[in-house]
């Protein structure tokens, strides 16, 4: 990690998930300023910033003297420092550093990167007496400052090694291989959020605190399908392709269920079906509800909003073959060349890895089938289709 003087710190602190752990802080506890702050054994600078009215005047880059901080301490002994009221608190009753600043509540917790380097904390605080040390703030501060590590080390690791890269080839391995171990090391600290803001979310909380508990549960399983993206991508371009279990399934409830819970996220947006008796198929079931998805967020995001998706399957002797259509501008050439290369996005705008199509392309191609895009003034549709061997009826 570069020295605390450099820009890299503001970087940081401009990763959206940060300054949604600090509004939720604020939220959650009720505290006036959260932060969180590189500190080295003689200098705190402030990556992200949050204060809701004690106008403190810290900026991201910003530095507090390090000895008038607590954090010279919580780096040192690498533990919490927490009072709900300094004034009643029987170790920091009369404390220095507390009258300097006019703090009455306090809580700061270490954030230590994966490989066990001290990085600075997590800390907020209150002219006003908070409830803060409780298992359950302390619990929920010690998960947020291990996702805030992850964060920092991953911005570290990948900077790194962008610089000692000299070529594309060396560049897309290594990538590769960094996908696929954040992917993996991620999954802990995402399934301790989810858990803790579910165990949040059942104590009494005003609206704004539980719209963002709800939001950030909301975006913990964002991070789940994204997560599971980065893993296939890794999967499929170092182990030779996606994995595939085949079975024979009736596909008609895998489609329904992907559309119905497609259909829930989108507003006065209609999705058409055909796919009435399709018959027995021999596929990997849940692949193909994985494509299905992918081919529907795609629609969804480029489509005409005013228009109806459609989505069709048909299955005969030979082939099945699954559709998605939906109106909107015809997509340029330049555009259809690159749909199915790994993290492009057709609009620069969207949220997203540019994965989906890619993932959808692969899970075809595991199949020994093609998936294959037209594009008009009528419609844009993807066409996935694969041989099949005539099965024998049913018994």
């Amino acid at each position: 990690m570069s020295d605390e003087s450099s820009p890299d710190l503001l970087e940081i602190g401009r990763i959206p998930a940060l300054r949604t752990i600090l509004e939720v802080v604020c939220r959650v506890t009720g505290m006036g300023f959260a932060a969180i702050a590189r500190v080295t054994e003689d200098r705190w600078v402030a990556c992200a910033v949050r204060d809701d009215g004690l106008a403190l005047g810290l900026e991201p880059g910003g530095e507090l003297e390090i000895e008038t901080t607590f954090c010279t301490e919580i780096r040192l002994s690498r533990q919490p420092v927490i009072f709900d009221d300094v004034s009643t608190d029987h170790h920091y009753i009369g404390h220095g550093k507390a009258k300097r600043y006019g703090i009455q509540s306090y809580i700061s917790v270490p954030i230590v990167l994966p490989d066990g380097t001290f990085f600075g904390t997590l800390c907020a605080l209150d002219r006003v007496p908070r409830r803060v040390n409780t298992p359950t703030i302390t619990g929920m501060f010690m998960l947020f400052s291990e996702l805030i590590a992850f964060h920092i080390d991953s911005y570290g690791k990948l900077a790194s090694k962008e610089a000692l890269l000299l070529t594309e080839r060396q560049t897309g391995e290594l990538r590769e291989q960094f996908i696929a171990v954040l992917g993996h090391d991620l999954r802990n600290p995402l399934n301790a959020i989810d858990i803790n803001t579910f165990l949040l979310s059942q104590r009494p909380l005003d609206n704004d605190s539980a719209r963002l508990v709800g939001e950030v549960r909301d975006s913990a399983k964002r991070m789940s399908l994204l997560i599971k993206d980065l893993l296939d991508f890794a999967h499929g371009r170092l182990g030779g392709g996606i994995a595939v279990h085949r079975s024979r399934n009736y596909l008609e409830r895998t489609l329904a269920k992907i559309i119905a819970e497609t259909q829930a996220t989108l507003s006065n947006r209609a999705i058409e079906t055909d796919f009435a008796n399709i018959g027995p198929v021999d596929c990997d079931a849940s692949r193909i509800g994985q494509m299905l998805s992918n081919l529907l967020s795609n629609a969804a995001t480029h489509g005409a909003h005013d228009s109806p998706i459609r989505v069709s399957a048909r299955r005969d002797d030979e082939h099945f073959e699954l559709s998605v259509a939906n109106r909107g501008t015809p997509l340029p050439r330049e555009t259809m060349e690159n749909l199915f290369k790994p993290f492009f996005r057709a609009s620069q705008g969207h949220e997203g890895l540019g994965l989906g199509l890619y993932i959808a392309l692969e899970i075809a191609k595991a199949h020994g089938g093609t998936l294959t895009v037209n594009s008009s003034e009528t419609e844009t549709r993807f066409t996935f289709r694969m041989p099949q061997v005539p099965l024998l009826p049913d018994v």
